[in-house]
């Protein structure tokens, strides 16, 4: 069994609680920390409804909490901006991290937080939890399968609302400082969906970004081509201003012998399933797609517990967990890169060494 704490209890958190709960057979939830005391009261109630007689400390400085409780994991779901302090923290301190997207806001403390988990030995992981959807899972092993032959393009299509209200309710979304924008924020899964079916290696990427109508400093709209080092091309449209409200998170991917989408609200759906081996493999379009699958109740799907699961049993067998500090970092780099492509008005190549703070003021030129 291992002790768990929760840092950060914002909007995101109550799927950490989920991934705790649904894991109480090798995960004990032992501390919450928040700044504001009754937000990490209010956790503790969500997690004893399930986990009734649960022992709890509650806490409002991290530092605090890492050093009296020592917890073999934590989690961090605060600001993104914050990501990185407060992750080298604990994993100097030898706990493993899981940390929301993005790792944080710039390479180089991306690479600082790498470094910090590989010098203290311990597994740090990244909260991109779409990977572990059904269809994904299953786009994933016809990839690895050699079903596509050879990828051609693939494009990923992030079409949400978050409104006014939204950024309102945090003034620190939409900064430079502690956040970046819609691409940072809401597209950073589908970024790393496409990049992990791509290659993962992309080299040069052209954007163009835009402030339409969010009261925000960063941008609530962007459109990018990645280019990947086995020579297939990327395609990223992501907005916050669809109206009236989120339609769909589409992910596309084309190869020489097949195609597949899925989408849903949160690529959470089967959509297209084309393959010139179907015959021989056995799968037929119609006995993979299901029309009436349902959406998940959130964009944030499910994928909370069995990114849970996958890292414990990383801790258990002394394995990378799916989704690595390393890893994690190649969704990041491809937004910075977006960024300095929308600044410099050039395509970017990479690697490269950016910062969200790098475009503070740029939108107000």
């Amino acid at each position: 069994m291992y002790s768990i704490a929760l840092i950060g209890c914002g909007r995101i958190s109550f799927k950490h609680i989920e991934g705790f709960v649904d894991n109480a057979d090798t995960l004990t939830l032992t501390a919450i920390c928040d700044p504001v005391e009754a937000r990490a009261k209010e956790k503790e109630t969500e997690y004893r409804k399930k986990i009734p007689g649960s022992n709890i400390a509650i806490y409002t400085d991290y530092r605090e909490m890492v050093s009296a409780q020592k917890p073999d994991i934590v989690t961090i779901a605060t600001e993104s901006g914050n990501h990185h302090e407060i992750a080298i923290t604990c994993l100097e301190a030898g706990c493993h991290v899981i940390c929301e997207k993005p790792m944080a806001l710039s390479t180089r403390d991306a690479d600082a937080m790498i470094a910090a988990a590989k010098r203290n030995n311990v597994k740090l992981a990244v909260c991109f939890q779409n990977r572990f959807n059904a269809p994904i899972q299953r786009l994933r092993t016809a990839l690895e399968a050699g079903r596509f032959g050879k990828i051609l393009h693939g494009a990923i299509q992030i079409r949400w609302n978050r409104n006014e209200a939204y950024y309102a309710e945090a003034p620190w979304r939409g900064t430079w400082e502690q956040d970046g924008g819609t691409l940072m924020n809401q597209c950073t899964h589908g970024i790393d969906l496409l990049q992990w079916m791509m290659g993962e290696d992309a080299v040069r990427v052209q954007a163009q970004t835009r402030r339409f109508m969010r009261p925000i400093e960063a941008e609530d709209f962007g459109a990018a081509i990645v280019e990947f080092k086995n020579g297939s091309v990327g395609i990223i449209e992501g907005s916050a201003d669809i109206f009236p409200k989120n339609i769909n998170e589409t992910l596309s991917i084309f190869g020489e012998k097949g195609s597949v989408v899925v989408g849903g609200l949160a690529v959470n759906r089967m959509e297209t399933w084309r393959f010139a081996d179907a015959d021989i493999v056995g799968d037929p379009e119609e006995k993979v797609l299901n029309p009436n699958e349902k959406d998940p109740p959130t964009v944030y799907g499910f994928g909370h517990t069995a990114l849970f699961k996958d890292f414990v049993e990383s801790i258990k067998t002394n394995r990378e967990p799916m989704i690595s500090g390393e890893s994690g970092r190649k969704a990041l780099e491809i937004i910075l890169a977006i960024y300095k492509s929308q600044k410099t008005g050039m395509p970017v190549d990479l690697p490269l060494d950016f910062s969200t703070l790098e475009m503070e003021g740029y939108f107000n030129q």
